[in-house]
C-alpha cells in the first residue's frame, strides 16, 4: 500500500488531533469549576512523587555499592532541604559518594 502526500498529511493531522484532544478537553470542561482544597493539595504533591519514583532507582544503581549511593542521596536531600543552592546540593552529593567509595 502506497501512501500519497495528501494521505500522509491527513494521517499526521489526525494523529495530532487525537493526541491533543485529551489534553485540551479538561481545560474547557473544568475551567469554571473550583477544585476542592483536598484535591488541590493532593495534586500539588504529584510532581514530587513522580520525581522520587524516577530518581530513587537510579540512585541505587549509580555506584558499585548501594550504601555509598544512599549516603550521597541522603546528603543531597539534607542539603536541598536546608540550602537553596543547586550547585551545593549536587557537589555535596557527589562528594559524599566519593568519600564513601574511598572509605569503604
Amino acid at each position: 500500500m502506497k501512501i500519497t502526500a495528501k494521505d500522509g498529511l491527513l494521517l499526521i493531522l489526525g494523529m495530532a488531533v487525537v493526541t491533543y484532544l485529551p489534553r485540551l478537553l479538561p481545560m474547557f470542561l473544568f475551567s469554571a469549576e473550583k477544585l476542592p482544597s483536598l484535591i488541590k493539595r493532593f495534586l500539588d504533591f504529584i510532581p514530587y512523587a513522580v520525581l522520587t519514583t524516577l530518581i530513587f532507582p537510579e540512585i541505587l544503581s549509580s555506584t558499585a555499592h548501594p550504601g555509598s549511593a544512599l549516603a550521597g542521596g541522603f546528603i543531597s536531600l539534607l542539603l536541598a532541604y536546608y540550602q537553596n543552592n543547586l550547585f551545593l546540593v549536587v557537589a555535596g552529593g557527589i562528594g559524599a559518594v566519593f568519600l564513601c567509595e574511598l572509605l569503604f
